[in-house]
């Protein structure tokens, strides 16, 4: 098996299923599944412009509809490939699908939490109101913009492409900050609550090299009431 992120897993197998997270329920982080090969792009809560100024239009139209759908598109693929490996029993075209569907997987659950991690800041978006959440930021990292520090410390740490990470470890029931690799997702025990994409696609026709630049803005549109949302889920 392998793990996918969000303490679920892709199962791999005739009755291959993923665990793909709801983006129409802005306050739950309830779980869609769908039948092997059929994954769908998910649409967006908010216009390709509605990030403006923080991220432009062209970067979001680009990231949403074409790399976001590239891995819907490869995992579909490599699900189906996997299923006809299985049928003739090829082994060995087994073991080569499983990295192309870790990778589009995580693709895919990782860009699904991403967008819903945005928010325009004309409709809250950048704004960590009082609750349980914040409450916890200030406790464990002494307040928003230490926490910000923090996560851009280890964003900017990330040599070649990969997410930053503001996860909740379930066992302990804390925050933490972690990165992961290319598209790998988290996996249990942690819980993503806040996810940031430093692929060049994320930032690039924007910011071009300059990394700092990104994170400063992104910061604007960050969904504070999607964490608080995902929080709650994951300390309950």
């Amino acid at each position: 098996m392998f793990k996918t992120g969000i303490t679920k897993s892709v199962r791999i197998g005739s009755s291959l299923n993923l665990r793909t997270p709801n983006l129409g329920a802005s306050r739950s982080t309830s779980f869609l599944t769908f039948n092997r090969g059929n994954h769908t792009l998910p649409n967006l809560p908010y216009a390709y412009n509605a990030l403006e100024p923080a991220i432009s239009e062209q970067i979001m139209e680009l990231h949403h509809s074409k790399h976001h759908a590239a891995y819907v598109n490869g995992l579909n693929a490599a699900e189906e490939a996997y299923a006809s490996a299985l049928k003739s029993n090829d082994a060995l075209k087994q073991i080569e699908l499983q990295a192309q569907i870790k990778f589009n997987g995580g693709g895919h659950i990782n860009h699904s939490l991403f967008w819903k991690n945005l928010q325009p800041e004309k409709s809250g978006g950048g704004q960590l109101k009082d609750g349980a959440f914040a409450k916890a930021v200030q406790e464990q990292y002494g307040g928003l913009e230490k926490l910000k520090a923090n996560m851009n410390a280890a964003a900017m740490g990330i040599q070649g492409s990969g997410w930053a990470w503001l996860a909740v470890n379930i066992k302990e029931k804390k925050l933490t900050i972690t990165s992961t690799g290319n598209q790998d997702p988290l996996t249990a025990p942690l819980v993503p609550i806040i996810g940031i994409d430093m692929w060049e696609h994320a930032f690039y026709l924007q910011h071009q090299n300059r990394k700092a630049d990104y994170l400063t803005n992104i910061w604007k549109v960050i969904n504070f009431e999607e964490a608080e949302a995902r929080y709650k889920s994951a300390t309950a």
